[in-house]
């Protein structure tokens, strides 16, 4: 507080003169450069600190006003230049306010007591007895989260974990608090024990509770009319407007709660996104969508999920009380009114139709349909890879990714079609064979973990399967050999070898971060021997395996092609590879040409029904089309066909390539 002054005899006359009371003059300080003409109609107490107030602010509508305090009462703050301050209908307490705030219209501004401002805080997520409570952090990530809910068989490590983040809360517990430089806080009624980021805008709250609202210039949060919040922490970029309700709670980089969202003992991450429903006890991974009322999502966790209209769960069987939880893997969909009973395990890529009262666990058949017949659950193993919806949401994650940030907390990889992802069609492939096998070949339904399947879906599972595991591996081999130079089969040999032994073994998807298992391992080794014992440590190391994932990948995939499609890269012709490329590029049309025949069936005359209100035939067919367009020149009908012919001339070309190597 070098830069501040006591207050002249002068200054302390004319704010006496613009209507201003101080129970002590002595403890209030100034800046030099002072400007007293702008503070009227204040009560001073405690301890204050004044800064200039020399710049005309321009508000909607073209008025100006200059900044400084007027019609408030406040009470040992530090209130930096060019501050905004008016109509405070109680006070504002216990804050330091930076440079160019504006807080109009407020009922009450306070920190009372000593606060950590929703630091540390405990949220019940999947089970709302407890065991797997998360403690919330400014600048917890779904990783971090994902190890202290899921990782309790490693107490350890928990400890450390919780630990480290009891220090960073203690660190930052003050009786004061702050708001960033640029927030606009209007129109609010009470707002106590609640530290405010850079450039945040807080309007027509209702009462906000022992939180913070982190933000940044680059990113600003939005905390708008009619929220009420408690025991929650929210990061850059976060929206949560329209009376919607949170209670112990964090919410992530670019997530939206809004339209009277509800969310208790919840924590949302990376571009989640609730409207009208309700979360309980959940662990919201990146993407999480839920848009429709009546929707209830509780005690699961979930991850690149798209909730349809009247989705439920059931986490109790009336016995020992809510225990029991649900994991749907990435990328998943449920149908409108579906519901799951938990315990459950769905695998990544599923679409859930129906109700489902077994417990199932689907999670080593990826891409499924869970479908209800008959009041039993029915699996279609493999089909979510000829839907045009499943190739959709994989382009579309990416370019919804709402963060602004420079430090991005979530370290996401988007890919479809990964080792994580194709470990587990190899599993699938392996189940499946089993089953045939086991149950015999002409058996009409085959049982799996409380599901049934029919031969036919079986046998389609298989064959898609297998489609897959080509494409990705032969996509992985091919950009190789794209972008190498080599003259001769030794030359290309080398091009193609693994670049070391990590990410060969199993993979994890840790909330968005897809990571060989065995690197957690390591970390988690290192954190229980105290070789790691900063959050930063590990929060670098996530973006370290996020920017390693396309090395670890290809060692993972030179490592399959041997035990899945025999191809030894120590020893390896180019004639084999040829052969393997036109396999490659068989597979990536075939698997394309069942997409495009998904896709028409948007444009079949069943999907015209409801076109062309008041016409016959040619009408609804004009109509259709007008408004959906045609079939041939929809953005992913010709996305699909120029996908085709470019894999077909580059398998071409790297063919070429390869024929070169034997002349």
């Amino acid at each position: 507080m070098a830069e501040y002054r006591k207050i002249s005899v002068s200054e302390i006359e004319t704010l006496q003169s613009n209507g201003c009371l101080c129970d002590d003059w002595s403890e209030v300080n100034v800046k030099d450069g002072f400007i007293p003409d702008h503070i009227r109609n204040v009560s001073f107490s405690g301890q204050i600190y004044l800064g200039i107030f020399e710049r005309k602010i321009t508000f909607a509508g073209g008025i100006k006003r200059y900044s400084g305090i007027y019609n408030a009462t406040i009470h040992n703050c530090v209130i930096d230049d060019n501050v905004y301050i008016n109509q405070i209908k109680n006070y504002i307490a216990n804050y330091v306010i930076r440079k160019n705030v504006q807080i109009e219209c407020v009922d009450t501004l306070t920190v009372d007591g000593k606060s950590c401002f929703g630091n540390g805080t405990r949220v019940a997520v999947l089970n709302e007895t407890g065991g797997r409570e998360i403690p919330i952090y400014d600048k917890l990530s779904a990783h971090t989260a994902y190890l202290i809910a899921f990782y309790r068989h490693k107490p350890t490590l928990i400890s450390g974990l919780c630990r480290m983040i009891d220090e960073y809360t203690k660190s930052i517990c003050s009786d004061m608090g702050v708001i960033g430089e640029g927030t606009h806080i209007h129109s609010s009624r009470n707002i106590t024990n609640i530290n405010i980021g850079p450039f945040a805008n807080v309007e027509g709250i209702y009462r906000l509770k022992n939180g913070s609202i982190n933000s940044s210039e680059k990113d600003p949060s939005y905390i708008g009319t009619g929220v009420i919040a408690e025991n929650f922490i929210t990061a850059s970029g976060c929206t949560i407007c329209e009376s919607s309700v949170v209670n112990n709670c964090f919410i992530g980089q670019g997530t939206v709660l809004n339209k009277q969202y509800s969310a208790e003992n919840s924590v949302f991450f990376a571009n989640c996104q609730g409207t009208h429903g309700e979360a309980c006890s959940i662990f919201a991974g990146p993407y999480t969508v839920s848009h429709h009322k009546s929707t209830l999502l509780i005690a699961a966790y979930y991850s690149f999920l798209n909730a349809g209209s009247g989705s439920n769960q059931s986490n109790h069987m009336y016995k020992l009380g809510p225990i029991h939880q649900g994991i749907i893997e990435r990328g998943s969909k449920t149908t409108s009114d579906s519901y799951l009973l938990w315990p459950a395990k769905i695998g990544p890529f599923s679409l859930v139709m129906g109700r489902h009262y077994r417990n199932t666990d689907t999670s080593d058949l990826p891409f499924s349909y869970l479908i209800e017949n008959s009041n039993e659950s029915f699996l279609a193993p493999g089909v979510n890879l000829q839907s045009i919806g499943t190739i959709r949401d994989a382009q579309k994650w990416p370019k919804r990714d709402r963060r602004k940030d420079n430090e991005l907390l979530d370290c996401i990889i988007f890919n479809l079609l990964s080792p994580y992802s194709a470990q587990k069609i190899i599993k699938g492939i392996e189940i499946l064979e089993n089953l045939k096998k086991i149950s015999g070949p002409s058996s009409d339904y085959y049982m799996y973990n409380s599901v049934k399947m029919t031969n036919r879906a079986l046998e389609k599972g298989i064959s898609l399967y297998k489609l897959a595991i080509t494409k990705f591996l032969g996509s992985g081999l091919v950009k190789k050999l794209e972008i190498s130079e080599y003259r001769n089969e030794d030359e290309m040999r080398r091009a193609i070898a693994p670049l070391g032994t990590d990410g060969t073994g199993e993979w994890i998807d840790m909330a968005g971060l897809l990571v060989p298992k065995d690197k957690v391992v390591k970390m988690i080794r290192e954190i229980e021997n105290d070789s790691i014992t900063s959050l930063s440590e590990i929060n670098s190391l996530y973006h370290e395996w996020k920017d390693n994932y396309l090395t670890w990948s290809w060692n993972w995939i030179i490592s399959r092609l041997k035990t899945e499609a025999g191809i030894d890269v120590e020893t390896v012709s180019a004639k084999e590879l040829t052969l393997f490329i036109e396999e490659w590029k068989n597979a990536v049309v075939k698997l394309d040409n069942m997409i495009y025949e998904d896709a028409k069936k948007e444009f079949t005359l069943k999907s015209q029904t409801g076109f062309g209100i008041d016409g016959k035939d040619k009408t609804r067919i004009s109509d259709f089309e007008n408004v959906r367009g045609e079939f041939t020149s929809h953005p992913a009908v010709t996305e699909i066909l120029e996908h085709i012919d470019k894999k077909s001339k580059l398998a071409d070309i790297i063919t070429e390539k390869l024929n070169k190597l034997n002349n």
